[in-house]
């Protein structure tokens, strides 16, 4: 897919010329760019739908509670 965006000339140039440091077209740099993002939104989805899930679901401790005179029990 080919998108056009509007940017500031000079940005254009500085970001162009930072792409050339790594070696990189001003378009790949952008395409990385783009590319993190979305796996950023996708990574921040996934850690949403498990902390979700953590406060949702019941423990699995088949009603075991934490008894403070058993920690401390000597054989």
């Amino acid at each position: 897919m080919n998108i056009t965006i509007a940017i500031d000339e000079k940005l254009a140039e500085r970001a162009g010329m930072a792409a050339q440091a790594m070696v990189k077209s001003l378009s790949e740099a952008v395409h990385d760019c783009l590319e993190q993002l979305a796996g950023r939104a996708q990574l921040e989805a996934k850690l949403e739908a498990y902390e979700q899930s953590v406060r949702t679901t019941p423990g699995r401790l088949n009603g075991w509670k934490f008894n403070r005179d058993e920690l401390h029990e000597r054989e």
